[in-house]
């Protein structure tokens, strides 16, 4: 391992292979904070750029951009509540209750903080237990994503106020209904597409996130033109960017979290089509359910907490997807695969042989993403004052600039004005739903499982003739299985005792 790392080091010194981590992470970070444009786009069209430069400086620009676009999505998801990229869906729940508070520049520093140091963590562990953790990842069935969806979904409670269950779980099958549309994955027939081809791929997640928030965000703001947040500490129109720096009791508040969101995601970055948006879903309903009660009751309305565990998360899981690519040949996620593509286009073959055949691509990756987290938090760290300006737009201008960016991020995606249309159906579903206090998250939640579920839960059903009998025969499936019932019943627990602390009060 060690020989390794030295040939990393050795490949990602190089003059220019430092040049490509820059640009890769510049133009990541570029593409993030605008909404709608993912990694994966930008991934696909520098394929044809990289065959002059090699394989090793090819792969090192794409992973940059990779991990580069999820570290700077975060910055339209807090200042604007338009996620740049699917995996800050969740770093907006805290985020821009924050930048609406006046704090801003702590939320942005926090995001930087956060990302570097889940990324960091990533890299380590990819480096120390890649060739363990590829046993792990093929270990894993049908059944046993099944039940780990299912967990997944045991965080609805995550996503509700109190007295708000009945809706949260309202919303989440709203979610996996809409998962639904599209082409059966058995039978191939249509579904709910009414005779409609633009639905036969289904419905994009970019456009229900962007419906659901940033262009509902806008919505609010002009149904609701004189509403200000009642926390914010600004009485004016333009909120206070705020300060960076952090305290050593906010420092000590979220290093914990920051340390086991990064394990989180990284773990389920491991996992072949999990991704950084399960990941920072998952991690943000964890550290909500281990939320003392004062702190809990935070979350959705400007949690530090909350903002720092999925930002660790989705970028340690960004990492943890590099596993199932560089060791099995399996990727782990959309923008993986494409880069699967691109490495079997150098004639380079992904999996177990990699680390024997080319060693100087499989280190070369893994240590640039040391230098490309370094390079990520040098290059937004000072640039969080001017991100933050945003907010001193005034309030018109600013909801003009969601519009449409709102708008065009869908566009790009697709070149399709259906969606536009569709986007702003469920724009104004969306406002309704949020003035009658019915949370958003579940139903990206329920939308983003959907999917994967249905798809396991059949292959499942088909192995165990009918029967739900995979629930149980394998150790792995029987222990998540238990453990989702587990943190299912746990909010029943609290509901108990504080019925019981009621009856001994009265």
């Amino acid at each position: 391992m060690f020989d390794g790392i030295m040939l990393g080091l050795s490949t990602v010194l190089d003059f220019n292979n430092l040049m490509y981590v820059i640009a890769g992470c510049l133009v990541g970070t570029f593409i993030g904070m605008l909404p709608g444009l993912g990694p994966i786009t930008a991934i696909a069209l520098m394929i044809p750029i990289t065959y002059s430069i090699g394989a090793d400086s090819g792969m090192i620009l794409m992973a940059g951009v990779y991990y580069g676009a999820i570290f700077g999505g975060s910055t339209s998801s807090i200042l604007i509540n338009a996620p740049g990229v699917a995996g800050t869906v969740a770093s907006s729940f805290d985020g821009y209750p924050l930048a609406k508070q006046g704090h801003a520049g702590k939320a942005l520093a926090i995001a930087a903080y956060s990302s570097f140091i889940g990324g960091t963590i990533g890299a380590i562990l990819l480096m120390v237990a890649a060739p363990l953790l590829a046993k792990v990842s093929l270990s894993f069935q049908s059944p046993d994503y099944v039940v780990l969806m299912f967990l997944g979904l045991t965080a609805i409670a995550a996503f509700s106020n109190k007295g708000q269950f009945l809706k949260a779980m309202m919303m989440t099958v709203f979610g996996l209904m809409l998962a639904t549309v599209g082409i059966d994955p058995s039978s191939g027939t249509d579904r709910f597409t009414f005779g409609q081809p633009d639905l036969l791929d289904g419905i994009s997640f970019l456009l229900v996130a962007m419906a659901t928030f940033a262009l509902a965000e806008a919505l609010v703001n002009v149904v609701k033109p004189e509403k200000k947040d009642a926390k914010n500490i600004n009485d004016s129109d333009t909120p206070q960017i705020g300060s960076t720096k952090l305290s050593k009791a906010e420092i000590k508040e979220i290093a914990p979290v920051i340390g086991r969101s990064s394990i989180l995601g990284f773990i389920v970055g491991v996992l072949p089509g999990a991704g950084a948006t399960i990941a920072s879903f998952m991690a943000y309903a964890t550290e909500r359910n281990l939320a003392p009660k004062g702190l809990k009751e935070k979350f959705g309305k400007g949690s530090l907490r909350g903002l720092a565990a999925p930002e660790s998360a989705n970028n340690a899981a960004c990492t943890g997807s590099f596993v199932p690519l560089l060791t099995l040949g399996i990727p782990g996620s959309g923008t993986t695969a494409i880069m699967l593509g691109a490495l079997i286009a150098y004639g380079i073959q992904p999996g177990p042989m990699l680390m024997q055949e080319n060693p100087s691509v499989f280190w070369a990756v893994i240590v640039s993403m040391y230098f490309g987290n370094i390079v990520l938090l040098i290059l937004n760290l000072p640039l969080i004052p001017y991100f933050a300006k945003v907010l001193a737009m005034p309030k018109s201008v600013l909801t003009v600039m969601i519009l449409f960016f709102s708008l065009i991020g869908v566009y790009l995606v697709s070149f399709n004005t259906f969606d536009l249309f569709m986007m702003v159906g469920f724009a104004v579903v969306a406002l309704v739903l949020r003035l009658l206090s019915f949370p958003m998250a579940p139903l990206l939640l329920g939308f983003i499982l959907g999917d994967m579920i249905e798809r396991n839960f059949r292959r499942s059903m088909m192995i165990s003739d009918g029967s739900l009998s995979f629930l149980w025969d394998r150790p792995l499936t029987l222990s998540i299985f238990v453990i989702s019932i587990l943190v299912l019943l746990f909010p029943l627990k609290d509901y108990l005792m504080q019925r019981r602390a009621d009856k001994v009060n009265a």
